[in-house]
């Protein structure tokens, strides 16, 4: 138990961590078990991303409603879970979400569902974020339980959103700006402890080849969105498989009539922390060019922008590197690469510095592209985010972490995209213990065998409601217009 300042606080935090925890666990499978894969293809009005976000955020506004929060539902998009505060006070908001990335290769155990293994919950979004989602409406619990039983409501309301389009394009989270005045404080623990006070700018677009129609190359895909770094990718060829040389990660297969599949496999992961990964893409060009015979030329210009694209993270061999004193170095990967036509398309996805802009890295993009007969267009490009971390708020948060785990409370900045970067006074504050050993069968959010330690969310449990009682005693207001 943390010696917290609180007199009883950190006691009763304690034992009701206790008395909870396995019906946490069980929420946590609840979510896990939806494949809550934003569809667009098959959306319709009450349901814009598809059916099974939808099912997903409908059954963590069941879990809310359960725990005795006040539900609202904004058309599908997103949701909430409130606590009563005093009539005419702001609130105090968590923003966690319920969708995910898509389940991918590789799993050990089964990934739409929860599996206890040597301390760890294993799953797809027991991390990202649908576990941190449940803490946070476990959270609200805690409170909820208080007020019913003094009668007495909060010093600000307490509302726990429900997003459900995080993982792409964070429309849901908008369309809640749109209908809702902005929390006076708002945290989504989305993300590492001890604390996020700022997001490197995000940037997306697509290299599109020149016409390949009768070429060597039949198909390319690889990856399987342009957020994260694939750890497969294929290629069908017009080349028996006989003369195709063994090669590390790469698996040959004759598929007959003289085609055959090169599969290429690399180390994948988010694409804002690409260090250790392996990029599949990158495998799979450096293959086709030092081994299939025959190979166009502009099959080789695409190849060779292949390997610039995806060999390194660092953006250097495009001519977009960049760095500043709050975020440190800018990073870009490539991310899915499809045939469309007679021509391939590459994703990249670049977290940058303030030092550089979105404009800018479009512009040294296309002249990039146009080296190897191609274009470039981009597509999303949101600001870099920053609070200040000697605020009031980020100053309770940081010093009710270092009380439970003996560390610093140090606030940091990430190149990922949490959705703290929406509103005005906000950070993305853990689960995630970034510092803590982990067996190497661990795997990371986005990728397979996702886990996360027990220990570590029960842990977070206790933070996030202690450090939510230590913000409901500080002076908020409402963030300027």
């Amino acid at each position: 138990m943390a010696q917290t300042n609180d007199g009883q606080l950190g006691v009763r935090v304690d034992a009701y961590v206790d008395e909870v925890w396995e019906d946490v666990v069980e929420d946590i499978r609840t979510l896990v078990r939806i494949e809550s894969v934003e569809d667009l293809s098959a959306a319709e009005p009450g349901k814009p991303y598809g059916p099974k976000a939808n099912e997903a955020l409908v059954a963590a506004e069941g879990i809310a409603r359960r725990l005795g929060l006040a539900v609202t539902d904004l058309d599908g998009c997103i949701g909430y879970g409130e606590v009563a505060g005093r009539d005419g006070a702001p609130y105090v908001a968590t923003i966690a979400h319920s969708d995910i990335v898509p389940v991918g290769l590789g799993w050990s155990v089964p990934a739409l569902d929860v599996t206890r293994r040597d301390g760890y919950l294993m799953g797809r979004g027991v991390l990202d974020d649908k576990g941190p989602l449940v803490l946070s409406l476990w959270a609200a619990h805690f409170f909820a339980r208080q007020v019913a039983k003094t009668g007495k409501p909060l010093p600000y309301a307490l509302r726990c959103i429900i997003g459900n389009n995080e993982e792409t394009s964070m429309a849901d989270v908008e369309h809640y700006l749109d209908r809702c005045p902005e929390p006076a404080f708002c945290f989504s623990p989305d993300a590492d402890f001890p604390l996020i006070c700022g997001e490197k700018g995000l940037f997306g677009g697509s290299f599109t080849s020149e016409p390949m129609a009768g070429g060597v190359i039949e198909e390319l895909d690889g990856g399987t969105v342009s957020n994260a770094i694939p750890g497969q990718a294929t290629a069908v060829v017009r080349v028996g498989a006989e003369s195709l040389p063994a090669a590390p990660r790469v698996r040959v297969e004759a598929l007959g009539a003289g085609r055959a599949r090169v599969t290429a496999h690399g180390k994948g992961g988010h694409a804002s922390m690409p260090r250790g990964t392996v990029n599949a893409i990158c495998v799979l060009a450096d293959y086709l060019l030092a081994n299939v015979p025959g190979l166009a030329d502009a099959e080789r210009r695409w190849l060779r922008l292949e390997h610039e694209v995806c060999h390194a993270s660092d953006g250097r061999p495009m001519g977009i590197a960049a760095t500043d004193d709050k975020f440190g170095e800018l990073t870009c990967i490539g991310g899915t690469v499809r045939t469309e036509g007679d021509r391939f398309v590459q994703t990249v996805d670049s977290r940058y510095p303030t030092s550089t802009s979105g404009s800018r890295i479009t512009a040294e993009l296309r002249r990039f592209a146009a080296r190897f007969n191609a274009t470039f267009e981009g597509g999303r490009d949101v600001e870099p985010f920053y609070i200040d971390p000697g605020s009031p708020e980020i100053k309770t948060l940081l010093a009710t972490y270092a009380e439970y785990t003996g560390r610093e409370g140090k606030a940091f900045t990430i190149g990922g995209g949490t959705y703290a970067r929406h509103f005005r006074r906000a950070c993305a504050f853990g689960p995630h213990e970034p510092y803590v050993e982990k067996p190497s069968w661990v795997g990371i959010e986005h990728g397979p065998d996702e886990a996360v330690s027990e220990e570590s969310l029960r842990r977070a449990l206790k933070i996030y409601i202690v450090s939510i009682a230590r913000l409901m005693e500080l002076e908020l207001a409402e963030p300027e217009a």
